[in-house]
């Protein structure tokens, strides 16, 4: 049967799900089947778009095929390459906080980030008055696949661009049509996705977060992966209702910074009706200058609340980008766990935000979600 290596793949990655150390009750397993309808979606649509000749920009990740602690402020997009082949990347630049470009010489794997071969973002190309730009890619030895990044701040305010890619030598020219053949190994391609990618995500948190003291977060360091502009901070949470995290930061002068939490599955929680993550933008920053970020189940009753959604356990990370300098430890977050009750005195400018208040929040995130995947 032309589908039975991905049949097969789903019933293995089905006991990847089950099998998961971290999977120890039914809101774990009940995430864990989403996050596995999820896969299947994307890696079905993941192989379609694995196409060299005539390559097309693909959606890596979204609200509903989520991976690799995916951040609710980015647009992420990948088209695959051949190395001994140009391409010809046209696009308008949007108005968004970062617009960044990166060839990697291979997919990401449970061992090993692939190498990066270049990272740039827009301000090293040469934009037009009207935003349009183009870039050449390639040929380029080992050169795998191309990855750009949009980073929204203000998600009401910024506006995705436009982005294309086609190689050099076949435009004006078509495909050749489907065949049995091709179509027998897009199904299995989809499967080795399939398993590829949860095995790979599962590993990367083990590899990366576990290992930290919980309840901390790292001194700022540039992210894995060959982001060239980006800074990250991380680590793991375990709270109980009656305890608030306060993650204190100093607000940066790079166009982008955001914290968001993650669920054990080493994805984003639910960001479009809930605040589970925050720019700067849509921070409150207190008069000295410093974000103070408070996580718990609990409503603390402030605008910098960041809901766990039930999630007793998960990953926080900070990210900075489009960065003109290294960052420090004085750049970086300091944590306190304190009582939720506590926090009107613990909080040197505590300012108490009422249901109504933040219900808007709610629904201004819920709206800008909507217009910034339909941009």
């Amino acid at each position: 049967m032309l589908t039975q290596p991905l049949a097969d793949a789903i019933r293995e990655a089905e006991k990847i799900i089950t099998s998961a150390p971290h999977c120890r009750g039914d809101q774990d397993l009940v995430e864990g089947y989403d996050y596995l309808a999820g896969s299947i979606r994307a890696s079905i649509q993941m192989a379609g778009a694995y196409e060299r000749d005539f390559p097309y920009f693909v959606r890596s990740t979204g609200p509903y095929t989520k991976m690799g602690l995916d951040n609710p402020d980015t647009l992420y997009f990948h088209a695959w390459l051949r190395e001994d082949a140009e391409y010809l990347v046209t696009g308008v630049r949007g108005t968004t906080a970062d617009l960044s470009f990166q060839i990697l010489d291979g997919d990401y794997s449970p061992v090993e980030v692939p190498g990066s071969l270049a990272a740039f973002d827009d301000r090293e190309i040469d934009i037009g008055p009207d935003g349009a730009y183009r870039i050449t890619v390639g040929p380029a030895k080992n050169a795998a696949m191309l990855v750009v990044r949009e980073v929204f701040s203000d998600w009401a305010a910024e506006r995705p661009g436009k982005l294309r890619i086609q190689r050099a030598d076949k435009i004006g020219a078509a495909p050749p049509p489907l065949t049995l053949d091709r179509m027998t190994k897009r199904y299995g391609v989809a499967g080795k996705i399939l398993l590829s990618r949860l095995r790979t995500f599962l590993a990367f948190a083990e590899r990366f977060y576990l290992g930290l003291p919980v309840n901390t977060l790292t001194t700022p360091r540039p992210t894995p992966g060959g982001l060239s502009t980006q800074y990250s901070s991380v680590g793991h949470y375990d709270l109980d209702d009656e305890q608030a995290m306060v993650v204190t930061v100093p607000a940066s002068d790079a166009p982008y910074q955001g914290i968001q939490l993650g669920s054990t599955w080493y994805v984003s929680l639910d960001y479009i009706n809930h605040q589970t993550s925050l720019t700067a933008a849509q921070a409150t920053i207190d008069p000295d200058r410093m974000i103070r970020y408070v996580i718990s189940e609990r409503n603390p009753g402030v605008a910098n609340w960041l809901e766990r959604t039930g999630h007793r356990r998960g990953y926080v990370q900070l990210r900075w980008q489009r960065l003109s300098r290294a960052l420090g430890a004085a750049d970086g977050p300091k944590v306190d766990i304190v009582a939720v009750d506590d926090l009107p005195k613990q909080l040197p400018y505590y300012e108490a935000i009422g249901a109504p208040a933040y219900r808007e929040r709610i629904a201004a995130r819920q709206a800008a979600t909507a217009d910034r995947m339909l941009g």
